[in-house]
């Protein structure tokens, strides 16, 4: 009837040439078999069509995608490069993440994996920084990092907001970040709270003698947020956040382009695409593409902590962002639902490039913020001398308070 020509996308006998794009789809049908299912995603996501064609010139054909291993319901297809825009990921994910998600005779599919090819990837600038710059720019190559989102996450007026930072700052913290949703809202808006906090962190550098960061949340339309990104810079901020998903990777590569600053990557949104085992896009393609992107941290989960995820996938993510590739590798973070008394487990898990992200663990200290960021560090100090957490918090009380409070619990 004109229809069926799906199954000439698939080849079982193919070997993909080297510089071919793999994709790793998991596919469930629906009412047709796992060959036709397949040969639509390859279809739909190459140079195919519902219906055969009257013409189709060779040259084209050589750009169809191919189905080259089916195993069970996992599916693996090759792409030409060709079909894919130098250094645009918008374009790429149009292309093998778009109108497949979207037919009709396929009940659930998840794009599990992309194999980039050393060509493809030479076009992304990737992270400024990576993990060595980082510390570089800390001055810090001996434990992780930590960082603090002052809670509640929004309300504050950017003067309380500065306070709350000061007192993370003073008493140990590395980053202070904005949460996810806190922008430019009429209560504290973006430029005053910078203003307000870069007083702050001057103060706190000037006390500690350490190097302070603000994670300034940049997030917004696209000339918006790097009016932000600029003004940042000017204050000689080295790094803004940004939500990468609901920001989209275009807006993060424009960062990176145009800003020659670190770019934290928060992954707000991510579950509305990963946490179906059946149907979506997987973490490890979002940080793929986060690091061709050009994002120096990202967000993994914890293992231990509020967030979905188990402590194998999770240090399944943090290995993916620390790997040797095309570009640097990247400072996995783990935040939600953290404290001091789960510090052992963090690092256990990570290992020291790890950024640690205590938000409630931090601020709802019994003794308040300051107190709550030396406990932080206290627990880190504790593990880097070998000593378990009750051991050193006879000599240090803002620990043991911590551990009073929490002590060794895993928030759900």
């Amino acid at each position: 009837m004109g229809f069926e020509w799906y199954t000439e996308f698939v080849d079982t006998g193919y070997k993909p040439k080297e510089g071919e794009l793999i994709c790793v789809f998991k596919v469930e049908p629906d009412g047709i078999s796992i060959e036709e299912a397949a040969g639509r995603i390859a279809s739909e996501s190459s140079v195919g069509t519902w219906t055969t064609l009257a013409k189709l010139p060779d040259r084209i054909r050589g750009l169809m995608a191919k189905v080259f291993e089916i195993e069970g319901d996992t599916v693996r297809i090759a792409y030409p490069l060709e079909l894919f825009e130098e250094g645009s990921i918008p374009q790429l994910l149009s292309s093998v993440a778009g109108n497949v998600f979207g037919m009709r005779a396929i009940k659930n599919l998840r794009l599990e994996d992309i194999i980039f090819p050393a060509e493809y990837c030479k076009y992304f600038p990737g992270p400024m920084l990576g993990i060595d710059g980082v510390r570089e720019l800390f001055s810090i190559d001996d434990r992780p990092l930590t960082a603090t989102v002052p809670k509640p996450k929004v309300g504050f007026d950017a003067e309380e907001y500065a306070e709350v930072a000061y007192q993370a700052w003073s008493g140990g913290i590395d980053f202070i970040k904005d949460d996810e949703n806190l922008t430019s809202l009429s209560f504290v808006r973006f430029e005053n709270r910078l203003n307000k906090v870069m007083e702050a962190r001057e103060k706190a550098e000037n006390e500690t003698g350490e190097k302070k960061v603000y994670l300034a949340n940049v997030t917004a339309t696209g000339n918006e947020m790097l009016r932000r990104a600029k003004l940042v810079a000017d204050y000689g901020n080295e790094y803004v956040m940004v939500d990468v998903l609901t920001a989209g990777f275009s807006a993060v590569q424009m960062l990176r382009e145009e800003c020659n600053l670190g770019i934290h990557a928060h992954r707000a949104m991510h579950a509305a695409l990963t946490r179906n085992p059946k149907h979506g896009i997987s973490m490890e393609v979002l940080i793929k593409i986060s690091r061709l992107a050009g994002v120096d941290n990202f967000h993994v989960g914890t293992g231990v902590g509020k967030m979905e995820g188990s402590r194998e996938e999770v240090k399944k993510y943090a290995d993916l962002c620390r790997q040797r590739w095309y570009v640097k590798p990247v400072f996995p973070v783990s935040s939600g639902g953290l404290h001091p008394g789960l510090v052992p487990d963090i690092i256990n898990l990570f290992g020291n490039d790890v950024i640690i992200q205590a938000g409630g663990g931090v601020h709802g200290h019994p003794d308040g913020t300051h107190a709550g960021a030396r406990a932080l560090r206290q627990a880190i100090d504790a593990v880097r001398e070998e000593l378990t957490l009750d051991e050193y918090a006879r000599t240090h009380p803002e620990l043991a308070k911590a551990i009073e409070k929490w002590g060794y619990s895993r928030p759900r």
